[in-house]
């Protein structure tokens, strides 16, 4: 289907939304096959616009804001059009790469979660952790196997361990500012204030084996997506042995980052490694 000229410019919104709020995410899309980008785009933009209303809208009605938020959502996808550009790009990529619902209602409920939830116990851990992340990851994935239903069932498990693994690193990055900002504690059993060997070394088990498992799923990805795929998992993976080489009251008492000289470094390796079919 051809794009209106609205399609167009909604599109490089989210694009505007993505490269402002994440170089680590614009440098992946970027080494993305073109047709996939758009799609990648629009939907990091929907995610952005609903992680800021529950994460910075403090003093906002912001629970009114959400459901809002989540009726306009439904109505572009069903209209097929929005005034609001970036919610426009997102129908669009919905509706061009039949992204399941249940993935959006996910996702949107454990940003409702965040409005509500301050700590988790194991149960509402995993949910979060699927909607918000895992969920978000199955997006992705239905625009990279579009055309190839069979690859999609097959790599989604690995796909839900890779945004498994990302979102508890965040974790581990935010776990200051989640708690003196905003109150959350999102490990369960963990007190911020006597965080210890044990509990740190434990979560790292539990996010070294979802990334040990993801790998495998990377790898039989197309040559479009694998290599940005391959980048982000990367760029983690180096903020975690970043955050592992570090003390458990440096976890709770900074944040986390990877320098952009750090960033390029890992682009051209990735990208080397990809040439040399070594992914």
């Amino acid at each position: 289907m051809k794009l209106t000229l609205y399609d167009t410019i909604a599109l490089r919104c989210s694009r505007v939304v993505t490269t402002g709020y994440s170089t680590s995410f614009s440098l992946g899309i970027r080494t993305l096959a073109v047709r996939h980008r758009p799609a990648i785009y629009a939907i990091y933009g929907f995610v952005r616009l609903a992680d800021e209303i529950v994460d910075t809208f403090f003093g906002h009605r912001q629970r009114e804001i959400l459901d809002r938020f989540r009726l306009d959502t439904v109505e572009a996808i069903s209209e097929r059009v929005s005034p609001n550009p970036v919610l426009h790009s997102f129908q669009w990529a919905v509706n061009t790469y039949n992204i399941d619902r249940e993935f959006i209602e996910a996702f949107l409920y454990s940003m409702e979660m965040d409005l509500e939830q301050r700590n988790h116990d194991r149960q509402s851990y995993s949910r979060y952790i699927y909607g918000s992340a895992e969920a978000v990851g199955l997006m992705c994935l239905r625009v990279f196997c579009h055309d190839d239903p069979v690859r999609f069932d097959s790599l989604r498990e690995p796909a839900r361990l890779l945004g498994s693994a990302f979102q508890k690193v965040n974790f581990l990055r935010d776990m200051k500012s989640d708690y003196q900002d905003r109150g959350r504690i999102y490990f369960p059993g963990v007190d911020f204030n006597n965080f210890t060997s044990a509990d740190k070394k434990q979560i790292e088990e539990d996010i070294a084996g979802d990334f040990r498992a993801s790998l495998a799923g990377i790898r039989k990805l197309d040559r479009g997506s694998r290599r940005g795929v391959y980048l982000a998992y990367s760029y983690y993976m180096a903020l975690f042995a970043k955050i592992r080489n570090t003390r458990p009251d440096e976890v709770t008492g900074r944040r986390f980052r990877i320098s952009n000289g750090r960033k390029l470094l890992i682009l051209f390796r990735v990208t080397l490694d990809d040439l040399l079919g070594l992914i």
